[in-house]
């Protein structure tokens, strides 16, 4: 099994102040001539971790790490407004042009994928190569899937838990009631709803259960980021066009990518990745046999570090 890289600190860290008001922390680390990549966090609203560094051989990789809008270490925190997917695309173009880039690396989990796929997409010359952990869509039935009618067939224990903040005569669209008391002016029932959405995020995410992961979504500054964020993406379908990421695939033509996708994810289920592999022909698909979503587990970390070593021979055998 390939373990995470050693510990490093970034080289530098800057803050990007856009027009409409937010403040975008990235962070760039590595060799700056390595290839560059840009790495795109999950949630919405989860933040960049010391550990989304450590799936890139540092001699080899210019790495850059942001905070997507209201997210980690960008502000205000939690901030909703002038938060779409379009803006997270122009903030990443931004970040590009600042570095002075011309074409970078991209990888993404989870929610990551789904922005990963948007910006390549719309921006294919600027792509090196794609890397995936786990891909959500970004269609209503993702996000059914998740809070309707898919995992908590699975997870009932953990879905009773779930849902306990809203009532019965609410239950029938789970989003809706949590964008409620997460953007009301209750903040008692703003705090029980974010750590009840972050709760049910924790522990669905992984094969066996995960102490350090549900501490980790305990905190209340990510519990809130990413409960506030994650339900305006989702109760506003991800901003994006229904099928937008599989209609418009044939932007990925020649892009390389690798996704690695555990067999018993029931967050972002293995058909996601199947499905996107039918239209994009540039891609392989790396299945962990012993894992689900979370990319704290060993056959994903294995997937991912396995994964930037073979991008990184494949875009240097092509250069």
């Amino acid at each position: 099994m390939q373990p995470l890289y050693p510990e490093i600190k970034p080289n530098h860290t800057y803050q990007l102040e856009t027009k409409d008001g937010h403040s975008i922390y990235y962070e760039e680390s590595g060799s700056i001539d390595g290839i560059p990549v840009i790495f795109l966090h999950g949630g919405p609203g989860a933040g960049c971790s010391s550990t989304h560094r450590r799936y890139f051989d540092p001699e080899k990789y210019r790495v850059i790490l942001f905070d997507q809008r209201g997210s980690g270490r960008s502000t205000p925190h939690a901030s909703l407004e002038n938060n779409t997917t379009q803006d997270l695309i122009s903030d990443i173009e931004a970040i590009r042009n600042e570095f002075g880039i011309e074409q970078w690396m991209v990888m993404g989990g989870s929610w990551g994928t789904t922005l990963a796929l948007a910006y390549a997409e719309e921006n294919p010359k600027q792509v090196l190569g794609l890397i995936l952990r786990g891909v959500f869509l970004g269609r209503q039935e993702d996000i059914d899937w998740l809070y309707k009618d898919g995992t908590r067939r699975i997870y009932p224990d953990h879905w009773e838990k779930f849902i306990k903040p809203i009532p019965t005569e609410e239950r029938d669209d789970i989003v809706k009631a949590f964008h409620k008391r997460l953007t009301g002016q209750n903040e008692l029932a703003k705090m029980g709803a974010a750590k009840a959405w972050a709760f049910w995020e924790g522990a669905v995410a992984t094969l066996e259960p995960n102490t350090n992961l549900m501490e980790s979504f305990a905190n209340p500054h990510l519990a809130l980021g990413m409960s506030r964020i994650s339900a305006h993406y989702f109760i506003n379908k991800c901003f994006l066009e229904e099928n937008q990421i599989l209609q418009n695939a044939h932007q990925l033509k020649g892009i390389p990518g690798i996704i690695v996708h555990g067999r018993y994810d029931m967050l972002c289920p293995l058909e996601n990745a199947w499905t996107l592999q039918k239209v994009w022909q540039d891609v392989e698909i790396h299945i962990i046999r012993d894992a689900g979503h979370s990319a704290s587990e060993a056959g994903i970390v294995d997937g991912l570090v396995r994964a930037t070593k073979e991008m990184h021979q494949l875009l240097e055998y092509k250069d």
